[in-house]
């Protein structure tokens, strides 16, 4: 079959369309958000797709995979297999890693297993067991006629007057021994000293090297190993100082004994009990009581509550402190701070055995005394941490708990054993901790000799191709031991499009969405050739797209449309892109012939120069001693390529410090910086990411934003429900009351079905309207609260027109572009550019004080070049307002209506992480080196 053909699509939003696709093309589905496209790609085609392969396997097996529900479509004829690459953060398993979802860490550690070289720790030789004619061959190699001895060490280091040993010795028929260095007889062996370490080598044969000696000296080396345990030293009689020769049979180190196991690929593993660093589990981390978290204001005192739990209020461990400093003579009303090192030290870590009397008061208001060591703060929380059975006291003492690398494995993961294998210079750690781009070069370069270059060959040919990809979709900058959670949307999604290039797969049909997010201007092209070459294996390949380069670059444009929710869920145009812009309808098309646009502004707003928020000396993650001016009153944009460091230095360093001493939170953890200033310009900082409202069906815009309280009060005021006595609390579908008690106020019950995908059907009782017939029957302006839910945005702002504090929430909704969104519609279903968008709408509708500082990543992800216009209006109109505005983006029509830019670089990883330029937009484009500046040039030439 040539295409695929859609017929009656309803998924969603989608109206009944009817839609013919090119097979193995790259198709880009775009239009405005929330307008259908990922209902088209994903809930339609891929959902399809999936399930009739998983249909096509046995009852048993498919009760282990999660069946997707069957799409509400007429017919899909020539689909093919799917795999669906979307931009979730892969996983939140602490194990996983950049590594072993790639599948390069599996080649890797059969790559060490086969060809790497174990060697010892202390003494930096290789462990290689020989055999006895290689022993053999060495000890003929030397200078004819020297005289020599053959020793078996049978006592190494080891205290002890050893009579029994050197009894059995003598027995057996030996006459010399080697003790302590020094060659005494048996029959009258010297006294050992039992408190002293000895080290006793049996004298198994003496000789002269001559060639014809082979068979006598194998037999002696069969007989010298089988005394020691394995090893044999040859030692020159003559001159006693000479090195000697060391062999072993065992994969040992000849000085020390030292050995590993046989090596294996599970030796290597981080997630396998043979390979994983003892201390941490494999884990890399260690989990400590952090004394930074412990006392949370060091300038109020003890008394006073410097660390929570151990103030006045708490009375049993604040007698412990009075005692404490009546011991040690300090003041329990000083400011922490104030106390001397020695003092913070022993009530953080404990007196040692030092005893100290402590009284108690008991229930009955006697003073009890008793004396004992004091066990100290963090030992205390440490010991409650492990032995409460409460939740709730363990929730509690996590939050004075931090991260730091094992000190055993040094964050390695690995035993000892495994971190003391090398190829060449290098080990496991050493290659994990190296840069993808880094990690390529050195393979690349590596070249093996002889039989180690057979075996290896293949591995290589894997590790290499794989590498190649991951700096093919822009990732090069990663490094293979970075941890699953901290990997962003974009990042574990093409990392995911990169171990499927690695798979090779055929006939299959990708469905993307996204890929571009995250990535500077200066990677699309390489991402888009990985796109091209995932088509031209002979696969279809369904992108959900904004971006123009990748639109442009399509062989089959769906544009979807006209507007977004209900106004949406039609196609509107399709075709090539000079079809698409020809087409009057498509608002996309529109965008691509420049018949609309995101203009420049024609000036900058003002800088004052007396106002500045200055950040300096931050080093988190690869930042390079960074100082970061950013303009207070201005719309600044941070840009730079992939891994330049621009989370590291917004969301890991400036928000959690502006959090801090703002928003009076809980302490959050910051990168590593020096000082911190302009923070009072501010009143507020807010973060606006594209996280989830809610991740529970239940949460929905109307609850996030504040509206459904007012509404909720609005029901309550009726003069029916006065009458009956109903409150607030009575139209809420979270707690018991007016809900429906069959559903628990879902409105729809789960039916388990084993092998086949759950199955939610509308509750019976309430039809799905998740409240009870009572609360039903109260209605505002002729409305039951459950018809009010089901508003769009839209509906709703002309319905609440008279109640100005729901007006105004509504309106800002409006205002963000979400009037299609309904009130009660589950965030569960809300793209991430929508979530996005109603949280901005929330802060948006609070009081303004013009002092807020605005933190955005990326805001523009899922947004369609209309929808960024609209967005772009309402961030200018809060920095009018006179706050502050800091976005992380990539995209040039934001970065070209920005009034100061940020650029971080050069490269990604360790060859990033310094600010390369910093100005207007204007001054940026003049900046040699800037890759942000490159793009832009042409843009800002343009108008």
């Amino acid at each position: 079959m040539e295409n695929i053909d859609i017929r009656g699509a309803r998924t969603h939003n989608l109206k009944n369309i009817n839609l013919t696709i090119p097979r193995n093309k790259l198709v880009v589905i775009t239009g405005l958000s929330g307008s259908g496209k990922s209902s088209l790609a994903f809930d339609t085609l891929y959902a399809e797709g999936q399930r009739r392969y998983v249909e096509s396997l046995s009852a048993y097996a498919r009760q282990f995979l999660s069946l997707m529900e069957k799409p509400d479509v007429d017919s899909i004829e020539g689909l093919s297999p799917a795999i669906s690459i979307e931009q979730k953060s892969t996983s939140h398993n602490p194990r996983s890693t950049v590594g072993t979802i790639t599948e390069i860490y599996d080649y890797l550690r059969l790559l060490f297993a086969r060809v790497g070289e174990p060697r010892c720790p202390d003494h930096d030789v290789p462990l290689t067991a020989q055999t006895i004619s290689q022993m053999v061959d060495k000890v003929l190699s030397l200078p004819e006629d020297s005289k020599m001895m053959l020793l078996a060490p049978v006592v190494k280091n080891r205290k002890g007057e050893h009579v029994k040993i050197l009894e059995n010795i003598a027995a057996q028929g030996y006459i010399r021994a080697r003790i302590d260095g020094e060659i005494c007889d048996l029959s009258d062996p010297p006294k050992l000293e039992l408190q002293k370490k000895h080290t006793i080598e049996v004298v198994v044969d003496r000789f002269k090297v001559r060639s014809d000696l082979a068979t006598r000296l194998a037999e002696s080396f069969e007989t010298a190993l089988e005394l020691s345990g394995g090893t044999a030293i040859v030692a020159d009689m003559d001159n006693p100082k000479a090195e000697e020769l060391v062999f072993s049979a065992n994969f040992a180190c000849p000085h020390c004994g030292y050995s590993v196991p046989e090596l294996e690929p599970r030796l290597f593993s981080f997630n396998n009990p043979a390979g994983a660093c003892p201390t941490c589990d494999g884990l890399g981390m260690q989990q400590y009581f952090d004394e930074d978290r412990v006392v949370q204001n060091p300038t109020i005192s003890l008394a006073g509550g410097a660390v929570k739990g151990w103030d006045r209020r708490n009375f049993y461990y604040y007698q412990m402190l009075t005692s404490l400093a009546k011991h040690y003579n300090f003041d329990v009303e000083a400011p922490y701070e104030s106390l001397p090192k020695k003092i913070q030290h022993i009530i953080m870590h404990g007196s040692g055995k030092e005893e100290i009397e402590f009284q108690y008061m008991n229930d009955r208001g006697d003073v009890v005394i008793r004396k004992h060591p004091f066990e100290g703060i963090l030992n205390n929380m440490a010991r409650r941490y492990k032995e409460t059975e409460s939740m709730s006291v363990r929730e509690e003492l996590a939050k004075n708990i931090s991260n730091r690398p094992c000190a055993d494995c040094g964050g390695s993961r690995l035993r000892p054993e495994a971190r003391n294998v090398y190829i060449g210079k290098t080990n496991l750690p050493m290659i994990a901790e190296k840069s993808i781009g880094e990690t390529l070069e050195f393979f690349t370069a590596l070249s093996l000799s002889g039989q180690k270059a057979q075996i290896a060959e293949k591995i290589l040919k894997e590790i290499r191709e794989r590498l190649q990809f991951l700096v093919n979709v822009g990732l090069n900058y990663l490094s293979l031991s970075r941890s699953a959670e901290t990997l962003s949307g974009g990042e574990a999604q093409r990392i995911r499009l990169a171990s499927q290039i690695g798979a090779g797969l055929v006939g299959v049909m990708y469905v993307l969405d996204e890929p571009s997010i995250g990535l500077h201007q200066r990677d699309n092209e390489r991402l888009l050739n990985t796109l091209i070459h995932l088509r031209n294996l002979g696969n279809t390949v369904i992108v959900v797209e904004h971006d123009e380069d990748a639109i442009r670059a399509a062989d089959h444009i769906i544009d979807i449309g006209p507007g977004a929710g209900v106004h949406g869920g039609q196609v509107i145009a399709q075709g090539n892109a000079d079809e698409i812009m020809l087409n009057p309808n498509s608002i996309t098309g529109k965008f691509l012939s420049g018949a609309d646009k995101i203009d420049i502004p024609k000036k900058r707003t003002a800088l004052d120069k007396k106002k500045w928020l200055k950040l300096k000396g931050a080093s988190g993650n690869n930042l390079k001693n960074v100082n970061l001016d950013i303009p207070v009153g201005l719309f600044t944009c941070v840009t730079g390529v992939s891994g330049s460091g621009k989370s590291t230095l917004i969301n890991d360093t400036l928000f959690p410090l502006a959090q801090n001493a703002l928003n009076r939170a809980e302490k959050t953890d910051y990168a590593p910086y020096q000082s911190i200033e302009g923070l009072e310009h501010f009143d507020k900082v807010i973060d606006i990411n594209q996280s989830p409202i809610g991740r529970t069906p239940r949460s929905n815009p109307a609850t996030y934003t504040g509206l459904f309280t007012p509404i909720r009060e609005l029901f309550a005021g009726v003069p029916e429900a006065r009458a009956r006595g109903y409150n607030p609390g009575r139209f809420s579908f979270n707690v018991r009351g007016g809900r429906c008690e069959a559903c628990q106020g879902d409105g729809v019950l789960k039916v388990e079905m084993h092998f086949l995908p759950d199955v939610y059907v509308p509750c019976d009782q309430c039809k799905g309207k998740r409240y009870n017939r009572e609360t039903l029957e109260i209605r505002y302006k002729g409305k039951t609260i459950h018809q009010v839910l089901d508003m769009t945005v839209e509906e709703a702002r002309e319905f609440f027109d008279a109640i100005p504090m729901i007006a105004r929430k509504l309106q800002t909704l409006m205002d963000v572009g979400l009037s299609y969104i309904r009130l009660g519609q589950s965030s569960t279903t809300l793209s991430g550019g929508e979530a996005q968008r109603v949280k901005l709408a929330t802060e948006l509708s609070k009081r303004d004080t013009g002092k807020t500082l605005y933190i955005l990543d990326e805001p523009t992800t899922g947004l369609h070049f209309a929808d960024i216009k609209q967005l772009l209006e309402v961030l200018h109109r809060l920095r009018d307002q006179g706050n502050t505005i800091v976005v992380i983006e990539h995209n040039l029509d934001v970065i070209k209506t920005v009034d100061w830019i940020v650029d971080l670089g050069p490269e990604g990883g360790s060859g990033g992480g310094q600010i390369i330029a910093t100005g207007t937009p204007e001054e940026v484009v003049k900046v040699e080196g800037s890759h942000t500046a490159r793009f832009l040039k042409p843009i800002l030439e343009k108008r």
